[in-house]
């Protein structure tokens, strides 16, 4: 009876070669769901953020030329 490469590895003791993770690897797919949450998320941020726009810039530069005029 002939014997396979893989009998060999089964009597010589040694381990297959192990793999690097715990669960099995999974193909990449495209998920719509969380891609239009994602989406929904950004426009929510934009529609919040962008009137306040002004207003973060002014405070920041008040918050430069204090620092630059006190002494340290």
């Amino acid at each position: 009876m002939a014997e396979s490469p893989d009998d060999d590895a089964k009597d010589s003791g040694r381990l297959p070669k192990p793999l690097r993770t715990v669960t099995p690897g999974s193909r990449s797919r495209p998920n719509e769901g969380m891609d239009i949450i994602g989406w929904g998320m950004l426009a929510g941020l934009l529609v919040l953020l962008v009137p306040l726009l002004p207003f973060i810039i002014i405070v920041w530069l008040i918050s430069k030329v204090t620092d630059a005029l006190t002494p340290s």
